[in-house]
């Protein structure tokens, strides 16, 4: 361990528009590379990119631009579909965005001439994130600061609508059990509900406001991670529905929170833009201080890789990239 945990960006990538989300493709697309998606204020593109920790003939990162779509407004959330495929003729690319017009689109192409969008309507204020069902990818949950989680399948219908007691920040699904969703509330509660019964199952609180990010881990769906305030806190859904751990991280306030997807001791958390610069930090719960720290001229979103321990952020006009160890 070096003793300062200080570090540059490994790789950056130049960027036509200021970055606002980035967000690698969670799920096996059938391609060498990674996908990759960012909005800006316009656009969203989807690119791929190679890294020298995966093939050894390539010095650093090799990036390509797949596409980039007119998005029209500003790009605030994106997520990919599990039906996005590269190895299939022709190629699917499908994924939603959220915006800032409060409409959430639903993107499909084939790379070449079809290229659709589809608008889903219904929130009355800003989306604050959106995850598709992981197995089949036929329907799309999404959290608003309008107090809902709406339930959407890809006509655009909604199927389930649930009530919350404040904004809701963070929503993800459940990668097994896809009858399960976990809804983070900005009053600090985090509940998880059964879609089948469309009813509440289990709720943590974190007894701290404002709960700006959680996210479940999917190594071990028994972790729920967040930040509020500015601590970031662990649960063990099995012990308690307090959080087990926490610790004070960042000095503006802390903003996301994102589990590695190849370890359940690793996570990443950010801070608000500052006077100067974001911050980001890598956490791995078996040391007291921050494994990695980077520093981010108005950074945001944040993204781990599918395969490797390395975390994408958003910068103005860049994307940039760390790797840390396991």
């Amino acid at each position: 361990m070096k003793q300062d945990a200080t570090r540059n960006a490994a790789y950056t990538v130049d960027c036509e528009d200021y970055v606002h989300v980035v967000q690698f493709n969670p799920f096996e697309s059938g391609d060498s590379g990674n996908l990759i998606a960012y909005g800006g204020n316009n656009f969203v593109v989807i690119g791929t990119c190679t890294f020298q920790e995966e093939e050894a003939d390539i010095e650093g990162i090799q990036y390509k631009t797949l596409r980039t779509f007119h998005h029209g407004v500003r790009v605030d959330g994106i997520a990919w579909s599990p039906e996005t495929r590269l190895d299939s003729l022709p190629p699917v690319i499908k994924f939603c965005t959220s915006a800032a017009d409060m409409k959430i689109r639903l993107f499909t192409s084939d790379l070449q001439d079809k290229n659709e969008y589809k608008i889903l309507e219904g929130h009355s204020d800003f989306i604050n994130d959106l995850v598709f069902d992981p197995k089949e990818g036929q329907e799309i949950a999404s959290v608003s600061d309008d107090h809902t989680c709406r339930i959407w399948n890809l006509e655009g219908i909604q199927t389930a609508h649930f009530v919350l007691h404040s904004p809701g920040m963070s929503v993800c699904w459940h990668p097994e059990e896809t009858f399960k969703l976990m809804v983070a509330e900005k009053n600090g509660t985090i509940r998880f509900y059964d879609l089948l019964a469309q009813q509440a199952i289990l709720s943590l609180e974190s007894e701290q406001m404002p709960l700006m990010s959680a996210h479940w881990c999917l190594k071990n769906t028994f972790k729920v991670g967040a930040v509020a305030g500015n601590d970031w806190l662990i649960w063990d859904i099995t012990r308690s529905s307090y959080p087990q751990d926490k610790r004070p991280v960042h000095i503006d306030r802390a903003c996301l929170f994102r589990w590695s997807t190849i370890s359940e001791n690793l996570f990443a958390t950010t801070g608000y833009p500052g006077k100067m610069a974001s911050q980001f930090q890598i956490h791995h719960l078996g040391h007291p201080q921050p494994i990695l720290i980077g520093s981010v001229a108005v950074g945001s979103g944040l993204s781990w890789h599918r395969t490797l321990p390395l975390c994408a952020i958003g910068g103005d006009h860049k994307l940039l990239f760390w790797v840390t160890e396991i």
